[in-house]
């Protein structure tokens, strides 16, 4: 699935893609197929695969165990110097976070993890390392990096509207997750311009039924929505369909606990553990 704010697996990048011939051209020298090479570095496969295609930052053991195994007169080392991706978000996110960077009003509905904006490190790295196929310890410390510095909207822009609504289970699920999650959102939310609301097991039905959206005001009060799923996401443009989810969300509003219920709730979840 995809993991909230666009940070699946980041666009790879013109380096990655020489790195990856690089040592394709040097296995083939070596006339070793990815089956026969694999073994050797200690690498799967299907890893090898994503290397040579461009699509994996390669560890730096992996550049040591290449470079010697396919004895590459430094040409491994030397082309994993200029490594670089476009980090942390991925292709189809990049157009919704640049007007994130500027929005006046940006709201959150979600029901299936806690929105990237809230989640701890801990929540972060966790979600990363869990991902299939699994990511490298580059990777998820890119991921985690860029997750971070996305976060820094809510400290950056205080002038910015931000709204939450979170499903309850989701709260509980995140707690367990990583210990402390809920107190960084009570933390968060005691800031004027940040809401966050829960949406209680006890509310069978709601107006957010066909799942997680995300809408945002321009400066100039344009509105968009965004809305994400399995390694995918969807800009939405047309007014029309922008209207309907602007109303879907305020009942939502309405539908939810209060700002005060929900912060009560919190504490109890908190008070739990």
């Amino acid at each position: 699935m995809a993991l909230d704010d666009g940070t699946s697996e980041p666009e790879t990048s013109d380096s990655l893609k020489a790195f990856g011939e690089v040592v394709k051209a040097f296995r083939r020298r070596a006339r070793l197929t990815q089956e026969q090479f694999a073994p050797l570095v200690g690498y799967s496969v299907p890893t090898i695969a994503s290397v040579e295609q461009g699509r994996r930052l390669p560890s730096a053991g992996f550049v040591e165990r290449a470079e010697e195994v396919l004895d590459a007169f430094d040409a491994i080392r030397g082309a994993a110097k200029y490594l670089s991706r476009r980090k942390g978000l991925a292709s189809w996110f990049r157009q919704w976070a640049k007007l994130g960077q500027t929005a006046i009003s940006l709201y959150t509905y979600e029901c299936r993890l806690v929105p990237g904006l809230l989640q701890t490190e801990e929540y972060a790295r966790r979600l990363f390392a869990n991902q299939l196929p699994p990511f490298g310890d580059d990777q998820i410390e890119a991921l985690v990096a860029a997750r971070a510095e996305r976060q820094q909207l809510l400290y950056e822009r205080p002038n910015t509207a931000f709204s939450f609504i979170i499903e309850e289970h989701v709260l509980v699920r995140g707690e367990q997750v990583a210990p402390g999650q809920i107190d960084h959102i009570l933390t968060l939310a005691e800031q004027r311009n940040i809401e966050v609301q829960v949406m209680p097991l006890v509310r069978a039905m709601h107006a957010g039924m066909d799942g997680p959206v995300q809408l945002l005001e321009t400066p100039d009060n344009q509105w968009f929505a965004y809305s994400e799923g399995q390694e995918s996401g969807h800009l939405i443009t047309d007014p029309k369909v922008v209207s309907t989810l602007q109303m879907r969300y305020a009942r939502m509003r309405s539908q939810a606990l209060s700002l005060e219920e929900s912060l009560s709730l919190l504490r109890q979840m908190r008070g739990a553990r």
